[in-house]
């Protein structure tokens, strides 16, 4: 999941980007042959942040209409159920942090800059930082960048858990990022890891009991499919599994 469009002026989201970002998202998680997603950026940055002049009026409005089909560029209106790796390098300002945040694993070029300087122009993060970087990173960790807009580097975001591996470069990043999408994709049932993710997103939102509750019928829903079936006999065989989503 990627754009091209504005490579030259850092990846700053345009109205027109977020919505090809939201078709994106909505069609990674409405087809079932889709097993993960990978989102970079072209150039040498992964985004200077939101284009304000182009999507300024947009934010004044108070809302995002996404195209149809689409879904929340920001992953704010789960649940969702299909893993995404994403890979970021040069500038992740902004919108780019919260970006990261909202996909399951993350790896960033050791060169990679971030800060989120929302505060510094007068407004606060909208798009699930305040929420996501304390939970992922510690209220301390987070409320440190949030508050003051400061910027830091790849070894402090590795070190708070915003992303979970380094790379040499950006095409590096990119290279690490679509090896881990395969290892999913390749490796992993695929209705495992979707109920894996609602499992833990289920946790999160309503709490341990509601997930505790739906363990033991899901496994069993789980056995009862081709994959599960599979997975028993690759296990017996000691082989790979072969899965297709069934």
């Amino acid at each position: 999941m990627t754009s091209a469009a504005s490579a030259d002026v850092r990846n700053a989201f345009t109205r027109r980007m977020l919505a090809e970002l939201s078709a994106a998202y909505g069609l990674l998680e409405s087809d079932d042959d889709l097993w993960c997603g990978v989102l970079f950026a072209h150039g040498d940055h992964f985004t200077g942040g939101l284009d304000m002049v182009d999507v300024g009026a947009e934010l004044a409005s108070g809302k995002f209409d996404a195209p149809e089909g689409g879904r929340d560029p920001w992953r704010l209106d789960g649940p969702w159920a299909t893993p995404v790796v994403a890979a970021a390098q040069g500038w992740v300002m902004t919108l780019g942090i919260e970006l990261l945040l909202a996909a399951d694993i993350r790896v960033a070029a050791r060169d990679a800059r971030f800060a989120q300087f929302e505060i510094r122009r007068g407004i606060y993060p909208f798009g699930g930082v305040t929420f996501r970087f304390p939970q992922q990173a510690g209220w301390g960790n987070a409320m440190r960048w949030i508050l003051a807009g400061d910027e830091f580097d790849a070894g402090e975001a590795h070190r708070m858990g915003v992303v979970q591996e380094l790379a040499a470069d950006g095409p590096a990043a990119i290279e690490r990022a679509t090896a881990i999408a395969r290892g999913i994709a390749g490796k992993s049932g695929p209705l495992g890891v979707r109920t894996a993710l609602e499992s833990a997103h289920l946790a999160h939102a309503s709490g341990e009991r509601a997930a505790i509750e739906r363990l033991r019928p899901d496994i069993a829903r789980l056995m009862a499919t081709a994959d599960g079936a599979e997975g028993i006999r690759s296990f017996v065989e000691r082989r790979d599994a072969a899965f297709t989503g069934r």
